[in-house]
């Protein structure tokens, strides 16, 4: 049985990787899409992607619920978790919208939040029982798989846009047809990994929230992801309008993702070897150094962002790594069905994504700020977006570093 978990960890990479490409068009690709081709505010996308976000704040948990309430049925709910995903993901970036754009915007959304929210609580609660049957420490090693996985999915998803714009004229409509595929394939790829022979009864909500460290975990998690919201949604505009450097997003955003990737598992092998706490933090602190150095760049300095999106990325990798291989631990151990517990996770860590687009783009709005080449924002707009692209990260993973060491992790987890 162990060396079966072990032989199916390819298949929870490729899924992983669906789930990776459907999270980063949301945040990274959709809004500046619907900008620039249907002429919708940054105000209204925002004030979208945030009631969205309130939604989840009631749906998220529920989800979990109906995850465990399906335990017999999983695989079949998943299948149709990937239709109802890959069909909404043509509607948002294929098919020009059948009312107004940003009411368009909004159906297909909550059609791929759904999906995602419901995919990912399933996926992340079936590998905790799949890294109990594993030797050793399961949970990190199925966490090198799986983040590894997602990273490579994302690197795909980041640079498909531009390839597809190249060679076909229509970026968004192959890369919507392309998602279809990988849904298909993933879902097909995890056929009898959804049992629940192996997955503990429920404990419910009560069990995760009341236990300190998982409190703790799911705080950690909510400080640690915002300035990844904040950087994810401000990436293509600081690209485009700080450096100066329209064109180059997609090759800068391949580089992020792949310096992530090829770090991930060198985190969890050192995570394994000095204390996941010890190298949590260093990584942190590496991503404030990063973050701190896009501060200072300006027009033409896309060869020095380069560098910088290195050296996040790779700091990147240990956050999707670590964090969720640490919950995931506490959770067989206080919860181990985690369908609940993995709700309110993904409830923490999209809830930080949709706060960034609600306040974030709004303000750059009202400072004046304008998308796209044919446009001429005021200097002070473009300093506003320096500030939030690289400044406000860095205050909050300090928070982040700040919790994190006051927090016996590596003696408790």
């Amino acid at each position: 049985m162990i060396a079966r978990a072990d032989s199916r960890l390819p298949a929870y990479a490729l899924f992983a990787a669906l789930l990776a490409c459907a999270g980063l068009p949301i945040y990274i690709h959709a809004p500046k899409f619907y900008v620039d081709e249907y002429g919708v505010s940054l105000t209204a996308l925002g004030a979208v992607l945030f009631g969205l976000r309130l939604l989840d704040v009631v749906q998220d948990p529920l989800l979990g619920r109906l995850s465990e309430k399906l335990r017999n049925q999983r695989g079949i709910a998943v299948g149709m978790g990937c239709t109802v995903i890959a069909l909404a993901m043509i509607g948002l970036f294929a098919v020009p919208p059948l009312t107004s754009p940003v009411l368009w915007f909004g159906i297909m959304l909550t059609l791929v939040f759904s999906a995602f929210s419901f995919l990912t609580i399933c996926f992340y609660a079936q590998g905790v029982a799949k890294a109990d049957r594993m030797e050793g420490q399961g949970h990190l090693r199925l966490a090198r798989w799986r983040e590894t996985g997602a990273l490579l999915g994302v690197c795909v998803a980041s640079v498909a846009p531009v390839a597809l714009g190249t060679a076909m004229g229509a970026p968004f409509t192959g890369f919507a047809i392309g998602f279809a595929i990988l849904a298909m394939a993933s879902a097909l790829s995890m056929r009898g990994e959804w049992v629940s022979v192996d997955v503990p009864e429920s404990t419910g909500f009560g069990t995760v929230l009341r236990d300190t460290l998982a409190r703790r975990l799911l705080f950690i998690a909510l400080l640690n992801a915002a300035p990844a919201a904040v950087s994810s949604t401000l990436f293509l505009f600081y690209v485009e309008s700080a450096l100066g450097a329209p064109g180059f997003e997609g090759p800068l955003l391949l580089l992020f993702f792949l310096s992530a990737a090829a770090a991930a598992p060198f985190w969890g092998i050192l995570a394994e070897k000095f204390g996941t706490k010890r190298v949590l933090l260093n990584a942190m602190v590496l991503a404030i150094f990063a973050f701190g150095g896009a501060l200072f760049l300006g027009q033409g300095d896309q060869w020095w962002f380069a560098l910088v999106c290195v050296a996040s990325g790779a700091a990147i990798g240990a956050d999707l790594t670590l964090l969720p291989a640490l919950f995931a631990t506490r959770m067989a151990k206080i919860a181990p069905s985690a369908a609940e517990g993995f709700g309110l996770w993904s409830f923490v860590s999209k809830f930080t994504l949709a706060l960034a687009a609600a306040i974030l783009l709004p303000m750059l709005e009202a400072s004046g700020y304008v998308s796209g080449t044919g446009g001429q924002s005021p200097e002070q707009a473009i300093d506003l977006l320096r500030i939030l692209y690289a400044g406000v990260p860095c205050v909050l993973k300090l928070a982040a570093i700040f919790l994190l060491w006051r927090t016996n992790l590596d003696r408790d987890v």
